[in-house]
């Protein structure tokens, strides 16, 4: 599936206050349990909004994802050394902060219905875009606990691992430099 045929058949757009997605299943009991139980609260306490996938024709959710403001900070690094090859490679010397700003995704999944169109890959790319269009929020990187079944997933899509700290662990944290996107 491309971008034009994905335009055509699905939208994006916000879940809305009040309103609550009562089916979903992507393989996954947590991503499922989120997207019908907890989008909501996140959402009432201010801390992520999700943004639903449905098909055009029949409007069924066949995807969700959900942002919240992050940050990448010294502290995720094992080592101020680690930290500091890590900027000196993206930022000329005046721009070196010890935080750079990023959106987490911090949810995300695809409906089994749909596994398979490529249209996870789509959607990272429109969020990508999304936040360097018209400089949105100022962010410099998309940031992902990713599951690491997950992992090649976003490996294909561009990400790197911040670091090696987490190697042994059930997600690793990714990020995306979005001055990297190609327009």
């Amino acid at each position: 599936m491309n971008f034009e045929e994905f335009y055509h058949d699905y939208g994006i757009r916000k879940l809305e206050a009040g309103e609550h997605v009562t089916t979903f299943s992507c393989g996954d009991e947590d991503l499922d349990d989120f997207i019908i139980n907890d989008a909501p609260l996140y959402r009432d306490a201010l801390l992520a909004i999700t943004y639903i996938i449905e098909r055009n024709s029949d409007k069924e959710v066949v995807g969700y994802f959900s942002l919240a403001n992050d940050r990448i900070a010294i502290k995720d690094f094992p080592s101020n050394n680690e930290f500091n090859r890590f900027r000196r490679h993206r930022f000329v010397n005046e721009k070196r902060l010890t935080n750079y700003p990023s959106v987490k995704l911090c949810r995300f999944a695809i409906s089994d219905s749909v596994k398979g169109k490529h249209i996870g890959s789509i959607l990272l790319d429109f969020m990508k875009r999304f936040f360097v269009s018209d400089n949105k929020t100022g962010c410099r990187f998309l940031t992902v606990d990713a599951y690491r079944t997950a992992e090649s997933f976003y490996l294909k899509n561009g990400f790197l691992y911040l670091n090696s700290a987490d190697e042994n662990q059930p997600t690793r944290l990714m990020f995306y430099d979005l001055i990297n996107l190609d327009d």
